[in-house]
């Protein structure tokens, strides 16, 4: 009997999954869920500290290792692993590790899952500073280029929103062979029973802290939003949930004005499901955002901008009100908290998301199917894709330069520290 070794599959993690702190913990979650299901040995390293949130990596049969950071053990580690996938989990860490997996697993598929477009949501934020429309002069930053180039490097970039795959082709010309559309993937849902309306109350806003645009769009909530909304209903609160949370944050707790800073909560669905509206006034970022896919979930209506809309509803009947000025969010608020009709109207349309827009029974095998593609024409894909090949030579790896100088620059301080 000829027993065949499994595929490994390494991820190089950005941070340690924390899927009850981050829509980008859950994602990750979910990959690799499908990545387990498919028969994959699957590691996960990171050279990030460790986290009181992070989930039992161990418990769901994958090995964590921890890595370090521009140094030579990662290539002898490789080596030994000689893994036959390797997921760069954000940019950052294309760049960190990328020329590394190139040179000594050159064989190994290369993915990029980019969580999100960073330099998207970076040009978003300069356009909301300026006071200006989003131009192509706030979209080819310094960041899109780095970006791109990853992109580029890589021979599959998994892309989590309809619209940023639409963007990488036409704007930045990407070839089509090397994006894959791979949204949120949400197991078969059953939906339990929710509280109705009348048992419901209150307003909910989640997200974690450390993310700006969830940061921005509390700060948008205290000064603009909720003072509005609490005029026409003095006995509403609005509880504001969230990972991470900083002193500056509570600081703006305020009893009188029912505007109540939570904080973490362990289990994000249970407290989505008490309130009665969810309020997600983002102003800048980029993605699929987390917390409607919660609202979703638990058919919790919400009220959010046409960024935080982005990529979610397709062509289904939306679950959600959008509104970007700060006068038609509150109407649209109110209106759902107050309005049993139409709030069961969005309760219901929320309700379909997850099966017809993100089923890991789609989108889970499609991955698979577009990974095992792209595997068996490694080489044609790597041959037509002469940009990459051109942001991998030698003359343009900066990354991997700086990356040799910080290590040689430790490796003689650690030598001058014992001969001292």
């Amino acid at each position: 009997m000829i027993l065949h070794k499994a595929k490994t599959l390494l991820v190089i993690g950005y941070v340690w999954p924390e899927p009850n702190s981050s829509a980008a913990g859950s994602r990750m979650l979910q990959l690799l869920s499908v990545f387990r299901g498919a028969g994959y040995e699957v590691v996960y390293g990171s050279a990030a500290d460790s986290s009181q949130h992070a989930v039992d990596l161990a418990s769901l049969g994958i090995e964590a290792v921890s890595l370090s950071l521009n140094c030579a053990s990662f290539d002898d580690y490789l080596r030994h692993l000689q893994p036959d996938v390797v997921m760069f989990d954000r940019f950052m860490m294309e760049e960190q590790f990328g020329w590394r997996v190139e040179q000594y697993c050159p064989g190994a598929l290369r993915i990029l899952d980019s969580e999100d477009l960073h330099f998207l949501r970076h040009a978003r934020h300069l356009a909301m500073k300026q006071n200006q429309p989003l131009s192509d002069t706030h979209l080819y930053n310094d960041l899109a280029k780095r970006e791109i180039a990853a992109i580029l490097r890589c021979d599959l970039t998994l892309v989590i929103s309809e619209f940023e795959l639409t963007l990488l082709q036409e704007k930045f010309n990407i070839p089509s062979h090397i994006l894959h559309y791979c949204p949120f993937m949400q197991e078969q849902v059953e939906f339990a029973e929710t509280p109705e309306f009348a048992r419901r109350q209150h307003f909910i806003s989640i997200g974690n802290f450390r993310h700006a645009p969830n940061w921005d769009a509390v700060l948008y909530l205290k000064q603009h939003i909720w003072p509005a909304i609490r005029k026409v209903l003095p006995q509403a609160e609005l509880h504001i949930y969230g990972a991470y949370p900083p002193p500056k944050a509570t600081a703006l707790h305020d009893e009188r004005q029912g505007f109540l800073v939570k904080g973490w909560a362990e289990d994000a669905v249970s407290v989505v499901a008490q309130a009665r509206v969810m309020l997600a006034p983002l102003r800048f970022g980029a993605g699929l955002k987390g917390k409607l896919i919660d609202a979703a979930l638990c058919q919790t209506p919400a009220v959010t901008s046409s960024i935080g809309a982005e990529g979610m509803y397709g062509s289904l009947p939306a679950g959600i009100m959008v509104a970007d000025a700060p006068d038609e969010f509150v109407q649209m608020a109110v209106e759902l908290y107050q309005q049993a009709d139409t709030w069961q109207t969005f309760s219901g349309q929320a309700g379909q998301l997850l099966a017809g827009r993100f089923s890991m029974q789609r989108h889970g095998p499609a991955l698979l199917a577009k990974m095992d593609q792209v595997i068996r024409e490694l080489d044609t894909s790597r041959l037509s894709n002469f940009y990459g090949s051109m942001l991998r030579h030698h003359s343009l790896r900066s990354t991997q330069y700086m990356a040799q100088w910080i290590e040689a620059k430790n490796r003689l301080k650690a030598l001058q520290s014992v001969t001292s």
